[in-house]
């Protein structure tokens, strides 16, 4: 049972911006994709964002233009650049990492809380 680590999560005011960033341990070629799903109390499960080992990436409708995904190889870790920030913005954050065959791992989640 494998936990990725997480962090970068708080509270801001509506328009600010706050960066997410999630570690992963082991062979960079084993790695499919690494992302973030968030989720609300009472709210679905949204696939957030995420970044194949091809360099690819997909945002959610409702975060493109101001989430931005990257990653830093030498450290095996992915970063979520949030900017604009809305209250609807508002949830856990689970960063997710997808093997080349097929298996997932999570992180703890962190908090993001954006006030108006």
């Amino acid at each position: 049972q494998v936990q990725l680590v997480e962090s970068g999560g708080g509270l801001v005011q509506a328009g600010g911006s706050l960066r997410l960033s999630c570690a992963a341990s082991g062979s960079i070629f084993s790695i499919n994709a690494m992302g973030w799903y968030r989720q609300a109390p009472g709210m679905q499960r949204e696939l957030v964002a995420a970044i194949t080992r091809r360099g690819t990436t997909n945002y959610a409708d409702s975060v493109k233009g101001r989430f931005t995904i990257s990653r830093d190889g030498a450290k095996n870790t992915v970063y979520l650049q949030m900017n604009s920030l809305k209250p609807e913005d508002t949830a856990v954050y689970y960063c997710f990492k997808e093997s080349i065959i097929g298996s997932l791992d999570w992180g703890q989640g962190t908090q993001v809380t954006v006030s108006s």
